[in-house]
């Protein structure tokens, strides 16, 4: 029997092989949400060094990175020795331990400090690896409370149009992103989508308190429709990232959701894993737009992003029901839920965020963000139909159709904007922000920077964009 050989030469195969660093990824490297060119056509950026609220490429170029990673590298890039010590110690100490009927230091003291700061009685904490297992924590932490409760009839969650909560099963269930689901769809049954908080758009002369009104009558009228007997809980961001930085038309908002859930016995999760942390200049978002939720999702910002961690804070009432139920135990586990170089990093990171006063930061500091980018919406309102957000969280909202609010097809499309004109505009500049055509066709540009930015890193974010805007319109004959 004759073997099938390879009859390419061992020095020709070598010297197929990639060898620049780009070159590598795009070869061996799948990336997250990154579409074909990147991979064939497309420069791929490769970043291999952060200061403070900049990264640099492997050819030396600064970049300012006004995502802040993803939304999560709270300290930005200049605390990373301080925190990798904590990670050398403990790993010297205790490198892995699971937290399956055992504890260890890091995880027990994070859960106390977390519990802490969080609104209310949230004091239990499950630790997960990232925001996605977070959700599907939260999302079998309430069918359980309500089967101990006797009402295992609740099964179906709430949660808003074009909101996102993850890529895992359940949690890309209830997102609110068809574009994101519907290529796996079915997916878990029972969950229904109700507007979101977006002012943009509403009927003309519709005051914040009317869009309030408006979105709890139809939130309850949902309720009832589906039966408020089957319904586990409902979930929501208080700022909601997808669809553009989308914050609560007024302080009754959030309070007026929290009615509702205690009306008809529903649980109310909020989704943390951008807005916990300090984005929002408070430690958590419900807590900045002053309600209680009975669960707290988080990830990115509990420890900057510098170790993967996340989690569910729950309310005492929740376990308890748990551990007095038919199991007697939370029936989920992660191998590397709680892991202790995680959580060691974290406690770092939350001992820095408080040492350095960064959440104070983003408190005073939001005011003057607000100020300069409503200066750049301004010189740039050919194209700007909205800037909204809150904290270190801005989206400004692109048209070219004002009496539409809309991105017209001509003289450019807004793919082939984004595209062939903004995106380079943006590389130019040196900024790293998202991009993206949201669900009616517009694009949108975010902002959500390190929380240690300055107000000099205010005006250079400012100016970038300023730059940017300048040069894609020009580009494009705007």
């Amino acid at each position: 029997m004759t073997l099938h050989q390879d009859t390419a030469a061992p020095e020709q195969a070598l010297s197929d092989a990639p060898t620049g660093l780009a070159e590598i990824a795009k070869r061996h490297l799948v990336m997250n949400f990154t579409p074909a060119g990147k991979y064939r056509d497309d420069d791929l950026p490769v970043f291999v060094r952060g200061e403070h609220c900049s990264v640099f490429d492997d050819t030396g170029r600064r970049f300012f990175d006004g995502l802040a990673g993803l939304f999560c590298v709270q300290l930005g890039y200049t605390h990373g020795a301080e925190v990798g010590d904590a990670v050398r110690e403990q790993l010297a100490e205790l490198p892995f331990q699971t937290t399956w009927s055992v504890a260890h230091p890091p995880a027990a003291r994070l859960a106390q400090k977390i519990a802490e700061l969080a609104p209310g009685d949230l004091n239990r904490v499950f630790f997960a690896s990232g925001g996605s297992e977070s959700n599907e924590a939260a999302i079998k932490l309430a069918r359980q409370f309500h089967i101990d409760r006797g009402e295992g009839t609740r099964t179906k969650f709430i949660a808003r149009r074009v909101a996102y909560h993850g890529t895992s099963y359940g949690a890309m269930s209830l997102n609110g992103m068809t574009d994101v689901r519907k290529m796996f769809e079915p997916l878990m049954h029972g969950v229904r989508h109700t507007h979101n908080t977006k002012r943009y758009r509403r009927p003309e002369g519709e005051t914040p308190e009317q869009t309030t009104a408006f979105l709890l009558a139809e939130l309850e009228s949902l309720i009832v429709q589906e039966g408020a007997d089957t319904i586990a809980a409902i979930i929501m961001e208080p700022l909601q990232n997808a669809g553009g930085s989308l914050t609560p038309p007024t302080p009754e908002y959030f309070p007026g959701v929290r009615a509702l859930c205690d009306k008809y016995g529903i649980l109310l999760i909020a989704d943390e894993v951008i807005t916990g942390y300090g984005r929002l200049g408070s430690w958590f978002g419900s807590t900045h737009y002053g309600f209680q939720p009975d669960m707290i999702t988080f990830a990115k910002g509990i420890a900057s992003a510098y170790m993967p961690l996340g989690g569910v804070i729950a309310s005492d009432r929740i376990i308890e029901t748990v551990l007095d139920g038919s199991l007697g135990m939370f029936n989920h586990a992660l191998t590397y839920g709680g892991h202790p170089v995680a959580c060691a990093a974290a406690l770092k990171n939350l001992e820095i965020m408080e040492r350095e006063r960064v959440v104070e930061n983003v408190a005073e500091l939001t005011p003057y963000l607000g100020e300069q980018l409503a200066a750049v919406a301004a010189k740039h309102q050919r194209i700007v139909g909205d800037l909204r957000g809150d904290g270190f969280h801005r989206s400004f909202e692109l048209v070219t159709d004002h009496a539409a609010k809309r991105w017209a097809e001509t003289p450019v499309n807004a793919s082939d904007f984004v595209g062939g004109h903004l995106n380079p505009a943006l590389a130019a500049a040196g900024l790293l922000c998202r991009v993206a055509i949201d669900a009616e066709g517009n694009p949108l540009v975010q902002v959500s920077p390190p929380l240690v930015m300055t107000r000099a890193d205010i005006d250079e974010l400012a100016g970038l964009l300023d730059r940017a805007f300048t040069a894609a319109t020009a580009s494009a004959g705007l």
